[in-house]
C-alpha cells in the first residue's frame, strides 16, 4: 500500500459512517478483553478491517499493507521488508459487527530475509447468529527470518459462527516461525482449523493451538509439519478443552523428511459431562537420523484440584472452568 492510499484509508475514518464503525469496532474488541489502544498508534503498523471495508490502516518504514475490498471480504498482502527489525508489534484487526453474513480473508504474508516481527491479530465477532469467517493465507518466511503471529478470537454468546482458518506456510533456511491460536473468548461455533508448514535446513516451526467449546461447539484441528530441510525442528502443542455436548478431534502430523529433523506433537483435551474428544497422531520417517514423537492425554479435570478449589467456596461449574481456563493459558 503506497502513502497515499494509507492516507486514503485514514481519510475513510474521519466521515462519520467510517469513524462510527470503526469506533464499534473497537469498543467490541475492547468489551471482549483487548486493548483498542495500539489500533489508533500512528507509532505501530497495523490494519482495521470489519467486514469488507478497511478501515483504517497505518504503515511504518519496513511494513507494507496492499488491501482490496472483495464483495465478501479482504484480499492483503502484508511485506516486511528484508532486514526489517520491529521492536513493536504489527496488529491486525479483522471482525463482523453484523449478526449474519461471511467475511472471507485472503492474505499473503511475505517475511524478507533476516527480518524480525512479530503480529497480534484480533478476530471479533460480538454478534455472530449467522455467520462465517473464511482464513485462507499463504506465509513467506525467508532465509534466516523469525515470524511470530499470534491470533486470539473475541466471539458472542450464542455461537452462531463458523471459523475456517486455512494456512499454508514455508519457512526457508534458518527461518523461524512461531504461531499461537486462541479461542477461549465466548463460544466457538464450529471451528475448522488447517495448517500445513514446511520448514527448510535448520528452520524452525512451533504451532500452539487453543480452543475451548461450550454446548454443542464442534472444534477440528489440523496440523501438519513437513521437516524437509537438514536438522529442520518442529512442534505442535494442541489444548482442546470441551463440555456440555461439545466435540474435538485433533489430526496432527510430523514428517523427518531429512537428516538430523527433529519433531514433536504434545495434544492434551480435557472433557466435561457429555463431552467428546479424539486425537489422531501421525509420523512419518524418511530419514534414519531423523526423530519424531508424539503424545497425547484425554481425561477429565484434575480431581485433586477441583477439590481444593472446591473447599475454598467455589461452586464445582466455577471451579471446573478456573482449571480449564488455567490449562489454556
Amino acid at each position: 500500500m503506497k502513502n497515499n492510499t494509507t492516507e486514503s484509508y485514514h481519510s475513510k475514518t474521519t466521515e462519520p459512517a467510517w469513524a462510527k464503525e470503526f469506533e464499534s469496532i473497537l469498543n467490541a474488541y475492547e468489551q471482549a478483553g483487548g486493548n483498542p489502544e495500539p489500533l489508533q498508534n500512528s507509532n505501530a503498523a497495523f490494519l482495521v478491517v470489519n467486514a469488507n471495508r478497511v478501515l483504517s490502516a497505518n504503515e511504518i518504514p519496513g511494513v507494507s499493507f496492499e488491501a482490496e475490498e472483495l464483495p465478501n471480504g479482504v484480499r492483503a498482502h502484508i511485506q516486511v521488508e528484508a532486514g526489517t527489525k520491529l521492536q513493536k508489534p504489527v496488529h491486525l484487526c479483522f471482525g463482523m459487527l453484523p449478526k449474519e453474513g461471511e467475511q472471507q480473508i485472503l492474505a499473503n504474508y511475505d517475511i524478507g530475509a533476516g527480518a524480525e516481527v512479530k503480529f497480534l491479530t484480533h478476530c471479533t465477532f460480538p454478534n455472530a447468529m449467522k455467520l462465517k469467517h473464511i482464513m485462507d493465507a499463504n506465509v513467506h518466511v525467508g532465509p534466516g527470518a523469525t515470524m511470530i503471529y499470534n491470533e486470539s478470537h473475541f466471539h458472542g454468546k450464542e455461537g452462531g459462527i463458523e471459523v475456517l482458518p486455512k494456512t499454508k506456510v514455508n519457512v526457508e533456511e534458518n527461518g523461524t516461525f512461531i504461531t499461537g491460536f486462541s479461542l477461549v473468548h465466548g463460544r466457538v461455533g464450529k471451528l475448522t482449523f488447517d495448517y500445513d508448514v514446511e520448514v527448510g535446513k535448520n528452520g524452525v516451526a512451533e504451532l500452539t493451538t487453543k480452543a475451548y467449546g461450550l454446548a454443542d461447539d464442534q472444534i477440528g484441528v489440523t496440523e501438519t509439519l513437513h521437516l524437509n530441510g537438514y536438522g529442520a525442528r518442529g512442534l505442535t502443542k494442541t489444548r482442546i478443552a470441551g463440555r456440555d455436548d461439545a466435540t474435538s478431534e485433533v489430526f496432527t502430523t510430523a514428517e523427518g523428511n531429512a537428516p538430523h529433523t527433529k519433531g514433536h506433537m504434545d495434544c492434551t483435551e480435557i472433557v466435561r459431562g457429555k463431552a467428546t474428544a479424539s486425537n489422531l497422531p501421525k509420523v512419518v520417517v524418511k530419514d534414519e537420523s531423523a526423530r519424531v514423537t508424539h503424545e497425547a492425554a484425554i481425561g477429565s479435570v484434575n480431581h485433586k484440584g477441583l477439590e481444593t478449589l472446591m473447599a475454598r467456596g467455589l461452586d464445582e461449574e466455577t471451579a471446573v472452568d478456573i482449571i480449564i481456563r488455567g490449562m489454556l493459558k
